[in-house]
């Protein structure tokens, strides 16, 4: 094609083109008019069909796509890249006061070791203040006979620097009746904020608990240890239906009547922990299908009356029980260990300590029935042997063992319980019978998180190293 047939190709392109393309020119410094706008784009046309044209020229592209070009041809968006966040620089004293940083940084604190931190500075405290996830697990113990000597309105300020906190449980030692009428006073908000109590070693009496029962709206979960005051009628005035937690530990007017109160009283009650050394079977005998739906958890400490009839009264008033302690019932035996493998099977938690007439026979009641048992304590059963863990180590869902002080357990033993891969916490303190050859077999639990061997005679530095370097994930307690 000669160069003239070339141009009129070139042309009448161009006259086609600049009626479809807009937003098309040349990059110049100055303003141009309508002509030359059309010459702008015959000269592009010119330099995409010729391969002519100034060097100097720079497309711009459009604001819109053409429509004649396929999408193919389109050029991908070019997008930035992100610039990384970066805080500015700032000096040590502007940092301890950076709430940003100090959020993060009170996380690598106790929650006992945040209560100093929050008496550093005001914004130290009103950092902490705002957050209810620092104070989770802790609770307010009240010295009453220290608290006493603190104006009022500084009693005031802590109750409500405890609303800030969001602290919803409330200890009270050595209290009297008039601490317990001047926390009613001084602390209105508590009503609907309180929903645990504990009252330890302290002289209030039936009036002043009531009171405090009468007050607290919103409380659930009660506790009282070493309250000699309260006598069994003040006790049936206090409990409320709605308390689902209740605790009795060392008061010496709670016997079998006061059992009876609750169980007639509290039908939502899920948690009871009774530590009373003059409780009889008759009082077990009290509890009927009305608590059996709801009452999960049942411990029994110290009740040195308790026998294997009342173990029969639980059985069959208490079917659901998924956690039972019968620690310290000295006269409990095989019998009742049988009966309680037999017909609670829903059991996840059995504390046996302190119950020296459980042998071998007992814990192959357990291995056979209790298929759900996850935690299992055996502490001083003096009259457990190798025998007895041989049938334990056929538990497969058994996670947590504690054979503290159980004199005849020797490494035979040891070598079944290598065998439980899901068991996750062992104690044998106090074992004396065991050897260094014998505990060291135990780096084949590989999934263990600890191990308590306090006392035993069998265990030497080198063992506890020996065992540390062979379960790194394993918490060793010497």
């Amino acid at each position: 094609m000669s160069s003239i047939s070339a141009q009129g190709v070139v042309e009448r392109a161009s006259a086609e083109l600049s009626k479809r393309i807009n937003g098309l020119g040349l990059r110049t410094g100055k303003h141009h008019s309508s002509t030359s706008k059309s010459s702008s784009v015959m000269e592009r046309v010119t330099n995409v069909f010729c391969g002519g044209g100034s060097s100097s020229a720079t497309i711009i592209a459009p604001e819109k796509p053409s429509r004649l070009l396929p999408s193919r041809l389109k050029a991908p968006p070019v997008r930035k890249p992100k610039q990384p966040f970066s805080m500015p620089p700032l000096t040590w004293d502007q940092l301890m006061l950076d709430e940003r940083f100090l959020s993060k940084f009170f996380l690598y604190f106790t929650p006992g070791e945040r209560c100093i931190l929050a008496q550093v500075c005001v914004r130290w405290r009103d950092v902490l203040y705002r957050s209810q996830r620092y104070w989770l697990g802790l609770i307010l113990v009240l010295q009453c006979r220290e608290f006493r000597g603190v104006p009022v309105n500084e009693r005031a300020r802590l109750y409500s620097s405890l609303l800030r906190r969001g602290f919803h449980s409330l200890c009270l030692v050595g209290a009297t009746n008039e601490d317990a009428l001047d926390l009613i006073n001084t602390f209105p908000l508590a009503s609907k904020h309180v929903h645990t109590l504990k009252i330890r070693c302290s002289s209030i009496g039936d009036h002043a608990l009531e009171s405090l029962m009468d007050h607290l709206q919103a409380l659930y979960e009660l506790e009282l240890a070493g309250c000699n005051e309260i006598t069994e009628q003040g006790l049936w005035q206090c409990l409320h239906p709605r308390i689902v937690s209740l605790k009795l530990t060392d008061c010496i007017n709670v016997a079998d009547e006061a059992v009876g109160a609750v169980a007639q009283l509290l039908p939502a009650l899920y948690e009871f922990q009774l530590q009373a050394y003059h409780v009889t079977d008759q009082a077990l005998g009290y509890f009927s299908p009305k608590q059996g739906g709801s009452l999960g958890v049942l411990r029994l400490h110290s009740c040195w009356e308790v026998t294997n009839h009342g173990v029969v009264n639980i059985v069959h008033s208490l079917p659901n029980l998924t956690v039972l302690s019968l620690s310290g019932c000295s006269k409990i035996t095989d019998d009742g260990v049988e009966l309680i493998a037999e017909n609670l099977q829903k059991l996840r938690s059995l504390d046996l300590s302190w119950c020296p007439r459980i042998t071998d026979a007992a814990l192959e009641y357990i291995a056979c029935d209790l298929n759900q048992l996850e935690e299992l304590t055996l502490d001083r059963c003096v009259h457990v042997t190798d025998i007895g863990i041989g049938y334990i180590s056929t538990m497969l869902s058994l996670q947590s063992l504690y054979l503290r002080w159980c004199s005849q357990i020797r490494d035979f033993g040891l070598q079944h319980l290598c065998g439980m891969r899901n068991l996750q916490v062992l104690s044998l303190a106090g074992c004396p019978l065991l050897t260094s050859n014998g505990l060291s077999s135990l780096i084949q639990l590989r999934h263990m998180r600890e191990l308590e061997l306090t006392n035993c005679p069998g265990a030497s530095r080198e063992l506890f190293d020996y065992l540390r370097e062979h379960l790194p994930r394993c918490l060793v307690i010497e």
